[in-house]
């Protein structure tokens, strides 16, 4: 079999047959009535095709780029810019103890440790967030 006799006898065959099929199809598709459960699922379906493969790129994301969840075995509680590409960065290790990093584009640095008091929120921070800043953070910065 040549190309040719395929383009020219085969394929508008096959089309002929479709478009047939289609036509026929038509009359009885609007005669019939859609159910309840068919349309429900022809719409649940397709949803949870789409939430099952947002769940496989999240995985395959976690492996590849190494994301982590809460059982982090370090977490960053901060970043405070102070430059164009510079940032002092806090990082909260899992045994509840807190660096202050300094972090820029050539160089990361150990600024210093942190108690846990020194990053907990104080009741009248809670209580008024646009108050000056606490004591704590202010020594961070001395």
């Amino acid at each position: 079999m040549t190309s040719s006799l395929i383009f020219r006898r085969i394929l508008p065959a096959i089309a002929c047959l479709a478009w047939s099929g289609l036509a026929g199809a038509a009359p009885a598709a609007a005669q019939a009535k859609p159910s309840f459960v068919g349309e429900l699922l022809a719409i649940v379906l397709p949803l949870a095709a789409v939430i099952a493969a947002l769940f496989v790129v999240l995985h395959l994301a976690r492996r590849r780029y190494g994301i982590t969840g809460r059982d982090a075995s370090l977490s960053i509680v901060q970043v405070l810019p102070v430059g164009p590409r510079e940032r002092i960065v806090l990082v909260r290790t899992r045994a509840g103890r807190v660096f202050a990093v300094g972090v820029s584009a050539q160089s990361l640095s150990l600024i210093t440790q942190l108690q846990p008091d020194d990053i907990a929120p104080q009741a009248e921070d809670v209580k008024n967030p646009s108050a000056a800043p606490s004591a704590s953070s202010e020594r961070l910065f001395q």
